[in-house]
């Protein structure tokens, strides 16, 4: 009983900390920064660049913060920290107003929020050892993105039928006003999505506060950053001697960058080319989140019988075919066909792209922190998961800045998310030198530092 209560407790952070992504990411506030910019190439360079300089913040603080954790234990502190940082960046989202619209600004808190969340999640994922056998966490992962990914609807559907208004008619979804006396014109009911996201995630952090427990007790702070630090060049410089973690490592870098590339882009893309509202990008966010709940849970299952690997390499196959495909859809043509003005065949294409995205995402996400369980030194596990951050966000800047490069030069939001295929593409060759079960014979030596 003990044991349920804290798997439950632990998926509780992925339903708290999901609409981060879920609204603020994709669907609901980065489509609403664009229609403030009005340009949507414009919008898309600046959002990566945005973006990938969080990405950087993160990439480098995160293996660091993971080995601290491991020497000094306590790793509930650590998430409370960043719990603030989450709960702040995204709040102050709430005055991302029009007429008085500052993008640096903006960026800088959602920045501010984003850290919080994915440094967050460092310590999270890497308790997932602690709740089950190595056979039973693919399924716990899996169910637990589910959990997640419901928790990402339910807070998408109250925030279209209530709260984000439609620019030119001011109604939500369901043909009301925003709730509570937002001023429509002024588009609080969309700007709450801020506060909307930070409330959220200060309640429904209560059930993980209060069931979870640290297995790993504290230990006396003294010398913990140095004896960290050493620990993790030592780790860093091993890695050559653990190949199949390397290779792990390595290809997650490129294939959950042009995953977070998909998201991050997917509303702004749909925006600018197919011309969606914000709530009609919500819409498709629905259809895609609930794709990615009932997936997750069927890729966890694959996950416990097959292993992670082959469920990786599906779902790389999958988003890769996605990656080219939009960019052969527009308002004007599918696939090269052209197609009548007002017809909805663009539309319902992109929401069966949205359908595969959301499973292939779910699963792929899942499966990925299972494999970096597999890979990882079990006595160095906050490191590891610190390393899978980094090699998360190493290149986090890539896809995003690439993006925003090749948008510029074209001034084509189509051909501007063309890289996605590369970048899919160099994670599935990499996975070639990855053994299913990792490096074991290598842990004990990998994990003492160099001299």
């Amino acid at each position: 009983m003990e044991l349920r209560k804290r798997i439950w407790g632990w998926f509780f952070f992925d339903w708290a900390s999901q609409p981060y992504n879920t609204l603020l990411i994709t669907f609901i506030f980065a489509p609403y920064v664009q229609e403030l910019i009005g340009d949507g190439a414009q919008a898309q360079a600046a959002w990566g660049f945005g973006v990938g300089l969080a990405g950087f913040t993160i990439a480098i603080l995160a293996p660091i913060l993971g080995a601290i954790s491991d020497v000094s234990g306590n790793r509930l502190k650590w998430i409370w920290l960043f719990s603030i940082l989450y709960v702040v960046g995204s709040g102050m989202l709430w005055f991302a107003a029009p007429g008085d619209f500052d993008l640096y600004t903006t960026l800088f808190f959602f920045g501010i929020g984003m850290i919080g969340m994915e440094l967050a999640t460092i310590f999270t994922n890497s308790m997932l050892p602690d709740l089950g056998s190595k056979e039973e966490i693919g399924r716990i992962s899996g169910n637990g993105w589910a959990f997640g990914y419901l928790g990402g609807l339910v807070a998408l559907v109250i925030m279209l039928v209530l709260l984000a208004e439609n620019a030119e008619t001011g109604k939500t979804l369901i043909g009301i006003s925003p709730i509570l006396g937002l001023d429509a014109e002024m588009r609080e009911g969309t700007r709450a999505v801020g506060p909307l996201t930070a409330i959220w995630y200060a309640v429904f952090m209560i059930p993980f506060f209060v069931f979870v427990r640290d297995p790993k007790a504290a230990r006396p702070a003294k010398g913990a950053v140095g004896s960290a630090l050493k620990g993790l060049v030592g780790t860093i410089r091993n890695l050559p001697r653990t190949p199949s973690l390397f290779a792990y490592l390595s290809s997650s870098m490129f294939y959950r960058d042009a995953l977070n590339g998909m998201y991050v882009f997917g509303g702004i893309y749909a925006s600018g080319v197919l011309g969606w509202s914000v709530v009609f990008i919500g819409v498709f966010g629905i259809v895609a989140i609930i794709s990615g709940a009932i997936f997750a849970v069927v890729g966890g299952r694959m996950d416990q019988r097959f292993g992670p690997k082959p469920v990786i390499i599906g779902s790389i196959l999958i988003l890769s075919f996605v990656a080219v495909s939009i960019i052969f859809v527009s308002r004007e043509s599918v696939y090269g066909i052209a197609v009548a003005e007002g017809s909805m065949l663009p539309d319902i294409t992109f929401f069966v792209f949205g359908a595969l995205i959301g499973a292939a995402g779910g699963v792929i996400q899942a499966a990925s922190r299972t494999m970096m369980v597999r890979q990882a030194n079990p006595d160095r596990m906050a490191e590891a998961f610190g390393l899978y951050a980094l090699a998360g966000k190493a290149t986090s800047f890539l896809a995003p800045t690439l993006i925003g490069i090749v948008t510029t030069m074209s001034g084509s939001q189509q051909i501007g998310v063309s890289p996605l295929i590369f970048l899919f593409l160099l994670g599935l060759i990499l996975l070639v030198w990855v053994k299913p079960e990792g490096d074991p014979a290598q842990w004990s030596e990998s994990s003492q530092p160099s001299s």
